[in-house]
């Protein structure tokens, strides 16, 4: 039987070159435990910022602040629903997804801002409710996602490395104070 280590970082070979900025990203430590701290880290932030700063872009064609909280809902939905599928040891390949798509299609402009910090942390506590949910030997499952292997432990690592980015992002380009 498979020991459950959450603070074991995946191998380079359970993610596609496209996430290793991510996985790079997350602390060392408990994986769960990091997407708890800085689910709430990232919503406080984000709570504090004014309404009316919300729409602000940092440069022409570039998301505002509500495109970049919904997509980071978005991404994390595409990476759990796998991490699902793969855990619950479904073998099916699973497509990449178009972020530009989604986030044209995703009406964060039309939205309460209350609302989509809501869906920020709504979503976060669902995605640790499902990886706190797997077994040692869930986490060491995989699948393909877009075209290249992935395991469930990179799936958790990749959802906290991407909203460490954007909140880096949010940091650096929006003036956001975390």
């Amino acid at each position: 039987m498979a020991i459950l280590d959450l603070t074991l970082r995946p191998e380079r070979a359970e993610y596609a070159d496209f996430y290793a900025g991510y996985v790079a990203a997350v602390p060392d430590g408990d994986v769960v435990a990091t997407l708890e701290r800085e689910g709430r880290r990232t919503a406080a932030a984000l709570a504090a910022l004014p309404a009316e700063r919300t729409g602000f872009a940092y440069a022409e064609g570039k998301w505002t602040v509500r495109d970049v909280v919904a997509h980071v809902c978005d991404a994390e939905r595409v990476f759990t629903y796998r991490a699902l599928r793969f855990g619950r040891s479904d073998p099916t390949p699973l497509p990449s997804f178009d972020q530009e798509l989604f986030s044209r299609n995703a009406h964060a402009d039309r939205r309460a801002w209350t609302d989509l910090l809501d869906e920020l942390r709504t979503l976060r506590a669902a995605t640790l409710y499902l990886f706190r949910s797997f077994a040692a030997e869930d986490w060491e499952r995989s699948g393909i996602a877009s075209g290249a292997p992935v395991s469930v432990r990179a799936l958790a690592w990749i959802v906290a490395g991407h909203e460490l980015h954007h909140r880096r992002v949010l940091e650096e380009r929006y003036g956001l104070k975390v």
